[in-house]
């Protein structure tokens, strides 16, 4: 699928991720082309699934999410509806921003924000809670160092 992005899909999908809010008249200026075929091309990258979808990117701590913190869960089964339950859970709970799966010792790493540390504790206290939980282990962020939400179309050029 790759394949069939030519030179100005790339330009289109780097000035989207960028800036969101740009115009299609001022997205077609910078890639080059008029606004019509602009306009298409954005719409096929859409159907074609290469942009998700559009948000605006907040600051949680000014909006008084003042905790971050990851989770390593470790369940004590891996079967299927096992693993499904538990992706049901962290679906519905708002504190949870992220959850990944992974190979190794920890089954599950999930990014969490909360406005403060008894919020955060009352989530890991229904985590635990849940079927086939086995352990839990948290690490408290100090800093960001880096949030890079975006692709790194850079390197494709």
């Amino acid at each position: 699928m790759l394949a069939t992005l030519d030179a100005i899909d790339w330009k289109i999908l780097k000035e989207l991720q960028d800036h969101g809010r740009i115009t299609n008249v001022e997205l077609a200026r910078r890639v080059g082309i008029s606004a019509p075929p602009c306009l298409r091309r954005v719409r096929a990258l859409e159907e074609a699934g290469y942009i998700k979808g559009y948000r605006g990117l907040l600051d949680e701590k000014r909006l008084g999410f003042e905790i971050a913190v990851f989770a390593m869960v470790h369940l004590a089964s891996q079967a299927d509806a096992d693993l499904k339950s538990f992706e049901d859970f962290v679906r519905r709970e708002p504190l949870v921003r992220e959850c990944w799966m992974l190979s190794g010792e920890i089954d599950f790493l999930l990014k969490c924000v909360a406005p403060d540390l008894r919020t955060f504790q009352e989530f890991v206290s229904r985590l635990t809670a849940e079927p086939h939980v086995r352990n839990v282990k948290t690490s408290l962020t100090l800093k960001n160092s880096k949030d890079a939400a975006m692709v790194p179309l850079e390197i494709k050029s």
